[in-house]
């Protein structure tokens, strides 16, 4: 017996059918939105994280803020007890990240094929060392392009996500329900 109609026995005599009423076709299967508390929490620690961000990055005349910690950011402060927002796959993700992209630029050079690879094994060594965090992918993508200097780049990488990643458990002290973060290591 084939697998759809194994499926369709085990149903509900009501969704049997190939189309749902109309009424439950536009019901979202979104969670639900989270409290006003919950948003302004959030979204006042991702401010705070970015402006910090770009505060050290004034005092430093370095670029602190990048794309990648910006969605780091929203990991962190918008789904605090996901794995990919654990200060592991932060911190570890965004440094893993930016070293495999160094590595794609030492042996490929900074081509737009090479950024592409660089993004595609950032993943696969964040898997392996346990610390995924997608934005991290973007990390390396933007190592590759833009060429910066290692020695520069990476002690300025560390500490601005550690700065993401201390904000959160501010934040997350604060909030009602979940804290931040989960675990540690």
């Amino acid at each position: 017996m084939s697998t759809d109609i194994k499926e369709a026995e085990n149903m509900p005599a009501s969704r049997t059918s190939t189309q749902e009423s109309p009424s439950r076709a536009w019901v979202s299967k979104a969670p639900p939105r989270p409290g006003w508390g919950v948003v302004a929490t959030a979204t006042a620690a991702s401010v705070t994280g970015l402006v910090a961000l770009v505060a050290a990055g004034k005092a430093l005349d370095q670029v602190l803020l990048i794309p990648p910690l910006a969605a780091s950011a929203a990991l962190v402060y918008g789904a605090p007890g996901l794995p990919l927002s654990q200060p592991r796959s932060v911190i570890g993700g965004q440094f893993l990240s930016a070293v495999t992209g160094f590595v794609v630029l030492w042996a490929a050079g900074g081509s737009a094929w090479a950024a592409a690879v660089a993004g595609g094994l950032a993943l696969g060594v964040m898997q392996l060392a346990r610390t995924p965090h997608s934005p991290a992918a973007a990390t390396a993508v933007i190592v590759v392009a833009t060429k910066p200097d290692a020695a520069l780049f990476l002690p300025l990488l560390v500490p601005a996500t550690v700065v993401l990643v201390l904000i959160g458990i501010i934040a997350g002290r604060t909030r009602a329900g979940s804290r931040y973060p989960a675990y540690w290591w």
